[in-house]
């Protein structure tokens, strides 16, 4: 059915080029101003790539206010995940992430591809101006290492978006690599080993470069071994895992926040101890309503459409324990009578992660990286090996931190296994954050979304009865094998690309 679909659609969409004047951008056409080779000259086109994660620019002739790498990463990661339900049927594109009903011309994966690859040809450019340049001294070499570590972060993240696990298939296809700046415009998708090799072979090149801080907004030696911690977890190559993941423990630059200060955590993220790398706003960035990360899953009354909400599936696992300082980005929308309301039958528990920067209800500095993380990939990585002890004090490091000091773990808990503990506290500890669906998919489980929200398909208001779970519904389950686990690669790169295959 999804084959004849994008048969149907792609005829459609060639038809119509030639009457409207369809513009396609392959991931090659991407343009980048001249620069200088003097510091300041690469600084600044590298500091533009930086800007293109948070920047809303001209795609396909116009500027849309919903078009922001971030704003699009969470959406078709999160949204797509058992931990944010929907409250309505809506018409924006990333309803296609609750529905898992994908199109290769939805706009949201049609302009994350387009300025990823915008990404990366910045960051070639630079990278090439530098090594013709000749240039090695420590200044020159942070900016390289930058560079290198940008594109294998956009790389990464794309590869998860539209190819299979590397724990599922690595042999699949994955991404096109845009590695220099004399590749061909007709290439073909590389295997999702290959994407994963030229990731961690930028990002081992971009740790052994980068010497000297530039802050958290910036990357660094201790981002790259981050990103070199999470690709080698989905790899399940547990050893590295643990490996550059102790490097960023061991490091003494990051300390995890406490049960007081972690609920500030998100909202000061340029100074937060656990910050590792963020993506800096400031109050000139504040998008209000209007294309911000927040307005979607927060409104104080009217700076947010506050239309996504908490699943209840999250809330369960949570219940347990309400002191779980965990509890305060999750937000309910109450009345006079102290009653949480609902939007069209479902329950309005709002995310507040990405609120209150400078007390603004649409501001933050989304958190690509930070330590608790590091921890819980340690954990996995102990868990898998058999190291069920050590997997469990590093889950207890995080729980301490939380307000969960008389809750530890002092051994497995009946009818689970270390994994499983493991991947629950990552949920909790991790929500919201653009993870959720990676851990489950890749971990070679099934998503279960067995509670009500308008991810199901012809839900009516009339139909939602709290008081159970639904059934007899389809698609309330996605097992990892299903191939809407990953999205169809955007018709743009189809149409101009006779190279790049299709997605089933």
């Amino acid at each position: 059915m999804k084959n004849k679909f994008f048969a149907l659609l792609t005829l459609a969409m060639v038809a119509a080029s030639s009457c409207k004047n369809l513009n396609v951008n392959p991931s090659d056409a991407i343009s980048t101003g001249t620069i200088t080779t003097t510091s300041d000259g690469l600084t600044n086109a590298l500091n533009g790539a930086y800007a293109l994660l948070k920047d809303h620019i001209e795609f396909n002739g116009t500027v849309d206010n919903n078009n922001m790498y971030l704003r699009q990463f969470y959406h078709l990661s999160d949204f797509a995940s058992d931990d944010i339900v929907c409250g309505q049927v809506t018409t924006d594109p990333l309803y296609y992430s609750f529905s898992l009903g994908h199109s290769p011309s939805q706009g949201n994966t049609r302009y994350y591809w387009y300025v990823s690859y915008k990404i990366i040809t910045g960051v070639n450019t630079v990278i090439d101006a530098i090594e013709k340049s000749g240039k090695t001294d420590a200044t020159t070499n942070q900016l390289l290492g930058e560079c290198y570590f940008l594109r294998a972060f956009c790389h990464f993240n794309l590869v998860r978006l539209f190819g299979k696990p590397y724990s599922v298939d690595p042999n699949s296809p994955g991404i096109i690599l845009r590695t220099n700046l004399t590749d061909e415009a007709q290439k073909a998708r590389s295997t999702v080993k290959e994407v994963y090799d030229s990731v961690i072979a930028d990002t081992e090149k971009a740790e052994g470069l980068m010497t000297q801080s530039r802050g958290v907004q910036y990357a660094s030696q201790e981002a790259a071994w981050s990103l070199l911690a999470r690709v080698n977890l989905y790899k399940e190559d547990n050893a590295k895992a643990i490996e550059w993941a102790n490097k960023v423990i061991n490091s003494g630059k990051f300390t995890l926040t406490t049960k007081a200060t972690y609920p500030s955590l998100f909202a000061n993220a340029k100074t937060g101890s656990e910050t590792i790398f963020c993506i800096a706003f400031t109050q000139v960035d504040d998008y209000g309503k209007f294309g911000s990360i927040a307005s979607m899953i927060y409104s104080d009354g009217n700076s947010g459409w506050g239309e996504e909400y908490a699943s209840s599936s999250l809330r369960d696992l949570m219940s347990a324990h309400p002191e779980d300082v965990r509890w305060s980005y999750i937000v309910p929308s109450k009345d006079a009578s102290g009653n949480v309301q609902k939007k069209n039958g479902i329950e309005m528990y709002y995310i507040s992660k990405f609120s209150f920067q400078d007390g603004l209800p649409n501001l933050s500095s989304p958190i690509m990286f930070r330590l608790a993380e590091m921890y819980l990939i340690r954990a996995e990585a102990e868990a898998k090996t058999n190291a069920t002890a050590a997997a469990l004090d590093d889950v207890n490091t995080i729980r301490k931190n939380r307000g969960l000091e008389g809750s530890l773990y002092t051994s497995v808990p009946a009818g689970k296994t270390a994994l499983d503990v493991v991947l629950d506290e990552k949920r909790i500890e991790m929500a919201f954050e653009g993870h959720r669906t990676y851990d489950v998919f890749r971990n070679k489980r099934t998503l279960d979304k067995t509670y009500w929200g308008y991810h199901i398909t012809s839900l009516k208001e009339t139909d939602i009865d709290l008081s159970k779970k639904p059934s007899g519904y389809p698609n309330l389950t996605v097992p990892y094998t299903s191939p809407r686990t990953i999205y169809f690669i955007p018709i743009d790169e189809i149409l101009s690309n006779n190279k790049a295959t299709q997605n089933p």
